[in-house]
């Protein structure tokens, strides 16, 4: 059985191109936060079976209260974590606003930061971003 898929989820600038991480109390993996003794697999890494990101989107728009539309899957972008029970796929997503959405990310308990705001986070959460990050700035 594959385990619950995690979610990055950003805001980039469309202007500046400033990207802007969604980070709540238990870190920047929405959410759930991974277990303790975590690893981020290679980035060649390509279990049998996929993700589909369009169940999840939604999902964290519910969560977050927003509407549909409101969170758009980077689809080319999946990183895998190896954990005591398994395999998690780490899916990225953005939102489609103009500004970020602050009021949403108070009401989760979260706020938005920048990658040189992660150092608290853990290492494979740090991994992940800088992931994202490359993903994102191409």
């Amino acid at each position: 059985m594959l385990a619950v898929p995690r979610l990055i989820l950003l805001h980039k600038q469309a202007t500046s191109g400033r990207v802007r991480f969604l980070c709540l109390a238990s870190g920047v993996v929405a959410f759930e936060p991974l277990p303790v003794l975590s690893a981020l697999r290679d980035e060649d890494y390509s279990p049998t079976v996929q993700v589909h990101p369009a169940a999840v989107m939604r999902e964290a728009e519910i969560h977050l209260g927003l509407p549909e539309g409101a969170i758009v899957a980077e689809a080319e972008f999946q990183a895998w974590v190896d954990t005591p029970t398994g395999d998690v796929p780490v899916l990225l997503a953005a939102f489609a606003g103009i500004d970020p959405p602050f009021a949403a990310a108070e009401r989760s308990g979260g706020r938005f930061i920048a990658l040189t705001e992660a150092r608290a986070l853990s290492e494979v959460e740090r991994g992940l971003l800088r992931r994202a990050y490359e993903h994102v700035l191409g």
